[in-house]
């Protein structure tokens, strides 16, 4: 028996007593890292809001398997937050659709959610009415014409069953319900209104696709209301990417018992947690970052420079060449190899120990 199938569904329960703990460690985490970031500076502040959306954008989407550009993600949040970083990339409707989902739950997060609302953040994901290569209905409840909606796994003939939503035809009062909750005024915790959003939501699936990033962007709403602030220094789907077969059997075990949720908010909250631990590495980054460019200023350099700088500022997978460099900034390499000379003649980048042909190029230490 799947959890909406439960008699008195969906009157939830949870042990208050046990979450409490937990619940107050991370209530008072998150207070200490808006704390933090408030006395970092506003530029700095903007610059950590940046890192985090574009990772929260970028794992969402890993977590369903779809692999988003960073580079055309962070240059789509920098256009909408009116940021100029330098080296911005076009990006295309598939990203951009994503990004505007993400920007409308946080920045717009005391606004009431309806279902066009949640509508227009489908069709913002959906351009082309395509997932992948298969048709979708976008923008509307699903239909269930090709059958039950599940959530599969394994090969064509194989396939294991994790999880049956409702009938489509339970859909639209399944929606009312979820959202007049919501809305509504209520005695929960706001970390833990969070965690049962995105459980509730995603337990309803309500469309042919994007039902777990939307349900994270719920979530990542009620976060922002909790915290009655836009801006996030921290990236719960990068937690769950991190924990992604965690998550994934959390959410199979929960939706197969009963109406008792306490072992799926402890996870959230768990998790949560992690996720805050985590975001003192993105400020060390922020502030490093910032340190660099105060010693060498983007203005001096050509806008090839500026781009592979915050490549490896950003973390850079792997080492850099003069290959890699021509290769990312489509230029030939005797150009690659200008750009990279003149860094290391301003004390911008060093050569690393190994010579020749594997010559390879790391930042210099500020």
């Amino acid at each position: 028996m799947y959890l909406w199938e439960q008699n008195d569904w969906p009157a939830f329960t949870c042990n208050s007593t046990r979450l409490a703990p937990l619940l107050a460690q991370v209530a008072r985490e998150q207070g200490r890292l808006v704390g933090r970031m408030e006395t970092i500076g506003f530029d700095l502040r903007r610059e950590a809001h940046l890192r985090t959306l574009t990772e929260d954008v970028v794992r969402s989407s890993e977590i369903e398997g779809e692999k988003l550009d960073n580079d055309q993600v962070r240059s789509s949040l920098a256009r909408r937050l009116g940021m100029d970083i330098g080296g911005l990339l076009p990006s295309d409707r598939n990203t951009d659709g994503v990004v505007e989902m993400m920007l409308d739950a946080t920045s717009n997060y005391a606004r009431p959610l309806t279902a066009e609302r949640l509508f227009a953040w489908h069709a913002a994901m959906f351009p082309t009415g395509h997932s992948g290569l298969q048709p979708i209905m976008v923008g509307r409840w699903r239909d269930d014409a090709g059958g039950p909606m599940q959530v599969v796994s394994g090969p064509i003939g194989r396939r294991k069953v994790h999880y049956e939503a409702p009938p489509a035809e339970r859909v639209p009062v399944e929606m009312t319900r979820f959202l007049d909750w919501f809305a509504g005024p209520s005695d929960v915790d706001p970390l833990l209104t969070a965690s049962l959003a995105h459980l509730w939501f995603v337990t309803v699936h309500p469309f042919d696709d994007g039902n777990g990033r939307i349900a994270r962007a719920i979530a990542d709403m009620a976060l922002a209301r909790s915290e009655q602030s836009p801006q996030r220094f921290y990236s719960m789907s990068a937690q769950i990417r991190r924990e992604r077969d965690d998550y994934y059997t959390q959410l199979e075990r929960t939706q197969k018992s009963g109406l008792d949720v306490t072992q799926w908010q402890e996870w959230f909250l768990a998790c949560l947690h992690r996720a805050i631990a985590a975001s003192r590495e993105t400020l060390a980054n922020v502030v490093a970052k910032a340190r660099y460019w105060e010693r060498f200023a983007p203005a001096s350099l050509n806008a090839r420079q500026v781009k592979v700088l915050n490549q490896l500022l950003d973390g850079f997978e792997g080492k850099l060449t003069t290959s890699k460099w021509a290769k990312l900034t489509q230029c030939s390499q005797d150009t690659a190899y200008r750009d990279i000379l003149d860094l290391v003649e301003r004390g911008a980048l060093v050569r690393d120990s190994a010579g020749g042909r594997s010559t390879s190029y790391s930042l210099a230490a500020t």
